[in-house]
């Protein structure tokens, strides 16, 4: 991807904007301002100020005024490189549009694509806008040779609540300060409770579901089909599928798997983790397999092992999510039925979901030219590293890797 690290961005000028919850935009800056960088900060709340809080620039105005104090920005400071933290957020849509006839670079910043080890660090887009030549695997000059090992990424949950719950309650008490922001999702004080309740509901899930793995991994193996669930507001369902909401998604499927899939075969749900404190939809989950006469034939579940589940799937039906990546290391077909940066003719089902249920068992995932295209978004789109927790082997305040050269990290 950049194959001289943060070198690359030496004598940049660049702006960042909105970055993930935490202190990753703060680190970040640092480490630029290292490699010769000069760097500006946007805040656009009272979350982004604690975690910024010296040099940042206040945006204190309405959303419909963000494209001309952005282009007074990039012309004051002569910026020729953005930096922000998924390019589906409101102020960096316009962001993007109001850069697209200017000579500027932008960077974009997301979960990563290969997960757990792995951010998307991005040229110009991500996911479904992501700039991924569509036959890069199927070409002769992809990348066939295997990426440098990773270093493991410890489970940063409970990090990440803690850093939420801190930007949630910085903002609610600055929104005096930025009174017309509006974010993109519920912003506020209150906002510490849903997290609170949701680390708690990972406690009841747990005791809930006992049994059920071993059930899924013995009796059940290769007998159901896996859904993982995403965020009910993730912009990447509105932004880069044609369902309004999870809820459709989910009556679409169902639909489909009770009127074409083998009689004897299980549908099982996963609930996203980070939604577990906003959403529940046993109900409509009930609902929908009482309509459809299903019986205990769809199965609703939170927080057992993904890994192992995938591996005794017949197949995975996902939205968008990069939980489709994970699918296919494990050689489970995959139907996507949003828009997906590895949706890609010989690697997914590009069938209809109706034909889907009725041909997975027959599927077979081509493992080489799987792991060339993994191979392929590790190499020019992925950093070592996590949002939320610094990796012990980096020296870089942001704590990922920013260099493949495993060699040139400090013992």
């Amino acid at each position: 991807m950049i194959s001289k690290g943060l070198l690359y961005f030496a004598g940049k000028r660049i702006l960042l904007l909105q970055g993930p919850v935490g202190p990753f935009f703060g680190n970040l800056a640092k480490d630029l301002i290292r490699s010769g960088a000069s760097v500006w900060k946007v805040n656009f709340n009272g979350g982004d100020w604690f975690f910024y809080p010296t040099g940042g620039i206040a945006f204190r105005k309405a959303l419909d005024d963000w494209p001309v104090f952005l282009e007074r920005l990039l012309d004051q400071h002569e910026i020729d490189t953005i930096m922000l933290f998924g390019d589906c957020r409101p102020i960096h849509r316009l962001a993007k549009e109001a850069v697209g006839h200017r000579k500027i670079h932008v960077w974009v910043f997301e979960e990563g694509y290969i997960r757990p080890n792995y951010v998307t660090f991005e040229y110009s887009g991500v996911n479904g806008n992501s700039k991924i030549p569509a036959n890069a695997l199927m070409t002769s000059d992809a990348s066939f040779y295997p990426p440098s090992p990773s270093f493991k990424v410890t489970n940063a949950f409970w990090r990440s609540v803690g850093w939420a719950i801190l930007y949630y309650v910085a903002a609610s008490i600055g929104k005096p300060f930025f009174p017309k922001y509006r974010h993109h999702r519920p912003l506020g004080i209150s906002e510490a409770g849903p997290w609170i309740r949701g680390a708690w509901r990972r406690i009841f899930y747990a005791a809930k579901e006992r049994g059920v793995q071993e059930k899924l991994t013995g009796t059940l193996s290769k007998k159901y089909f896996m859904v993982p669930l995403q965020v009910h507001n993730d912009s990447q369902i509105s932004a880069h599928s044609d369902f309004d909401s999870v809820g459709t998604f989910i009556r679409t499927v169902v639909t489909s798997f009770a009127n074409y899939a083998p009689k004897d075969s299980f549908l099982v749900f996963k609930h996203h983790p980070m939604d577990r404190a906003y959403m529940d939809y046993t109900k409509l989950l009930q609902q929908l397999s009482k309509e459809m006469f299903l019986g205990d034939r769809v199965i609703y579940i939170h927080d057992l092992h993904l890994p192992s589940l995938l591996k005794h799937a017949i197949g995975v039906v996902v939205i968008n999510s990069t939980v489709g990546l994970s699918s296919l290391y494990y050689s489970t077909p995959v139907k996507v039925c949003g828009r997906a940066v590895y949706d890609h003719d010989k690697l997914t089902f590009q069938a209809s979901l109706d034909e889907f249920w009725k041909t997975s068992r027959k599927l077979v995932v081509d493992r080489e030219l799987f792991k060339c295209f993994k191979n392929y978004l590790i190499d020019t789109t992925q950093l070592n590293g996590s949002f939320y927790s610094r990796l012990p082997e980096s020296d870089s305040c942001s704590g990922v890797i920013w260099n493949h050269d495993r060699n040139q990290i400090r013992n």
